[in-house]
């Protein structure tokens, strides 16, 4: 598995980004968001039910993730068209501020190392990589326990800083001086 300090694979996807018609989709690839920080998320399918809990949580906190010029970014292995279908037929996610990205042959899943070794659909691994492209935090989940939203943001936080956090360091406190 990749982990921090490795660069984050170069991929192009497609993408469901609006219910709207004609603009369901776009082409997002490891560039669409160069110079910001990013979020990926996976998560192992759609039409589940601890993933929508999960995408939606991200959804209600992308104004968070934007404050901190941060882009989220879902993926899994279904197609684009599957993603729409349940944007469109599941009432938490019909709003989604975010791309929901097809991996659809596992290329960036592979490449990642985040496939579930007998299930082949992504483990709920989370990714923050940083305006360089380099994976600074890496969260992965087994696939019947969902991730906590709220560390995300607190480790995107801590890593912005530049500094030295000290255990369960809450934006806005004193971080660590180093000594020599």
């Amino acid at each position: 598995m990749l982990t921090v300090g490795d660069k984050f694979p170069e991929y192009s996807l497609t993408a469901a980004v609006s219910l709207e018609k004609g603009k369901e989709f776009e082409e997002i690839n490891s560039f669409s968001y160069k110079g910001k920080w990013q979020v990926m998320f996976f998560w192992p399918m759609d039409f589940t039910f601890i993933c929508p809990t999960e995408i939606a949580e991200f959804g209600k906190r992308n104004k968070d993730f934007k404050d901190r010029e941060a882009q989220l970014l879902g993926c899994s292995t279904d197609t684009h068209f599957v993603h729409l279908a349940w944007r469109n037929n599941h009432p938490d996610l019909k709003d989604l501020p975010f791309p929901m990205l097809a991996d659809t042959k596992r290329e960036l899943s592979t490449e990642l190392g985040i496939l579930h070794k007998d299930a082949g659909v992504p483990l709920r691994a989370t990714f923050i990589v940083d305006p360089e492209g380099v994976i600074r935090w890496v969260s992965v989940n087994d696939l019947s326990v969902g991730r906590n939203v709220d560390e995300t943001l607190r480790v995107l936080d801590a890593l912005q800083t530049d500094e030295l956090c000290p255990c369960n360091w809450q934006k806005g406190e004193k971080t660590l001086g180093a000594t020599a």
